[in-house]
């Protein structure tokens, strides 16, 4: 993991489970859900509400390296942000899903979706689409259409969905998120900003019957980390951070 992290700014590792029917919202069942994720992590103090329909508890942000869990109407998500390693991040999301059953009340049959999601964040000061065009190339059509209008690039956010099974119910999806726009090309001023690479690897609907919420995690946490290190890190993290250093 330590060498996911020397490849951007910021590394976060995410877990969002998705249900069909609305979770428990009364007050004793909230707590209790906390107060076992505390008691494995008790840095994690910081509890508040937001809208009165989602409740996070998280550790202090001020270190740079957090922990956050948060319970919604149909969501349950628990993430790292610049862990010290996945496998302690995979424990914390393993840890939630474990006693999701019992502590909420989700049943396998009440899966949405069961998403995993790693995210790679570079800070820089500048056009972030021309720096993705330069950093991993165009489709030969697009960068025809390019040279022939001459213009400056404005949006370019490629990204790509492959069905990792024949019923599409797993799906691993890579993209790439710019924060430059039209009026920052326009007027030459380009704030320090965050360029993001997503990659999710997604379980769509109710689980098999000998299936558990860590067993398909434990899948799709296999599938996530040969993504990245068969593809992800030589043809769009390494690039992505050589164009920066140069700029």
């Amino acid at each position: 993991m330590r060498r996911y992290n020397s490849l951007s700014d910021d590394f976060y590792f995410n877990m969002n489970l998705n249900t069909e029917m609305e979770l428990p919202q009364n007050r004793e069942t909230l707590l209790h859900f906390f107060e076992i994720i505390q008691k494995h992590y008790p840095k994690m103090r910081n509890f508040y509400s937001r809208e009165r329909t989602e409740y996070v508890l998280e550790e202090d942000k001020d270190q740079g390296s957090y922990r956050w869990a948060t319970v919604e109407l149909k969501r349950v998500c628990s993430g790292q942000v610049n862990p010290s390693s996945y496998d302690d991040a995979y424990a914390q999301h393993a840890l939630l899903l474990d006693i999701l059953p019992y502590a909420l009340s989700v049943s396998p049959l009440d899966c949405e979706s069961l998403n995993l999601m790693l995210g790679f964040d570079f800070t820089y000061r500048g056009n972030h689409n021309e720096l993705v065009a330069e950093a991993l190339g165009m489709p030969a059509a697009f960068d025809t259409f390019g040279e022939k209008t001459g213009g400056a690039i404005i949006n370019y956010e490629p990204s790509i969905q492959i069905a990792m099974d024949e019923s599409c119910k797993t799906q691993c999806r890579l993209g790439i998120e710019t924060r430059t726009n039209a009026f920052n090309v326009r007027s030459g001023e380009f704030p320090e900003e965050q360029l993001s690479v997503y990659l999710t690897v997604r379980h769509y609907g109710t689980l098999d019957p000998q299936e558990s919420f860590v067993d398909v995690f434990k899948r799709l946490s296999g599938i996530c980390q040969e993504v990245v290190e068969d593809y992800v890190i030589d043809h769009v993290l390494v690039p992505l951070q050589h164009a920066i250093a140069i700029k």
